[in-house]
């Protein structure tokens, strides 16, 4: 039975992860907890100083590398798995967590905040995922399948009172895209899954924790918000071989802000 102790279910040593947005918010937290359990991370952001923040906090824990990527285009995209096949020829775990967010009233809601958003959080997804199969495929095994994680909302689970019209539709669509993939994909030994995470502490939602982050905790079945140790924890069961047969899930991580509604 020593194959069921949680070193090996959730165990990450020789693993290389990607995880794009990683320099702060969840991305980071994701981060930090593969590193935790031995995986070499590379993690991907826009902003240099912002790499380098994360880099110095995070090396003390574990292996982790740093490439600047723009993903809201499909070159950005393929220049960035471009960049990850100079560092690795494999890659073990996808993590697709770079997103951005717009809010206005409906009728003042413009078309820019559609193309934004799409273009990052539905069209980089797709795009990155793609660019990046080769090095998916070359890490895969029946028995230890690559995993690619895509990280939607809870806000593409329900109708949210926020007015971020593109941010809802597209968390929908990242949640449905994983489901598709996950059946495309799943005979070449890579799972696709979903994480909706509901509130945490992050640069994209700090202005609405600031707003009326004790509303949300009250509404939320544990009374509280996320911390980096329920998005880590949940990032490393899907990463691990404890999750290795789960496919095609989206996985709310919210305190049960949806889930008891």
């Amino acid at each position: 039975m020593t194959g069921l102790n949680p070193a090996n279910l959730f165990g990450l040593d020789g693993r290389i992860a990607l995880v794009t947005g990683g320099g702060s918010g969840i991305g980071a937290m994701i981060a930090e907890g593969f590193l935790g359990a031995g995986a070499r991370v590379i993690i991907a952001s826009r902003k240099q100083a912002q790499l380098d923040g994360a880099v110095e906090r995070l090396s003390d824990i574990g292996p982790v590398e740093a490439i600047v990527a723009d993903l809201s285009s499909e070159q950005g995209c393929l220049d960035l798995a471009e960049a990850v096949g100079e560092h690795t020829e494999r890659l073990d775990i996808l993590v697709n967590n770079a997103g951005a967010t717009w809010g206005a009233p409906l009728r003042e809601f413009p078309d820019s905040a559609w193309d934004r958003v799409l273009n990052l959080n539905v069209k980089g997804v797709w795009h990155l995922t793609v660019a990046l199969l080769p090095l998916l495929e070359a890490a895969a095994t029946p028995d230890h399948p690559a995993r690619v994680i895509n990280l939607g909302s809870v806000q593409g689970l329900h109708a949210p009172d926020i007015e971020n019209y593109s941010y809802s539709a597209a968390k929908a669509a990242v949640h449905h895209m994983s489901r598709v993939m996950a059946k495309k994909l799943g005979r070449h030994h890579i799972t696709v899954n979903a994480i909706a995470p509901g509130a945490f502490h992050s640069k994209m939602m700090a202005k609405t924790l600031n707003d009326m982050g004790d509303e949300i905790s009250a509404a939320t079945a544990l009374g509280r918000l996320g911390r980096p140790e329920d998005m880590a924890g949940v990032a490393l069961f899907l990463s691990g071989r404890g999750g290795s047969y789960l496919t095609g899930a989206v996985i709310p991580v919210d305190g049960g802000y949806v889930t008891t509604l």
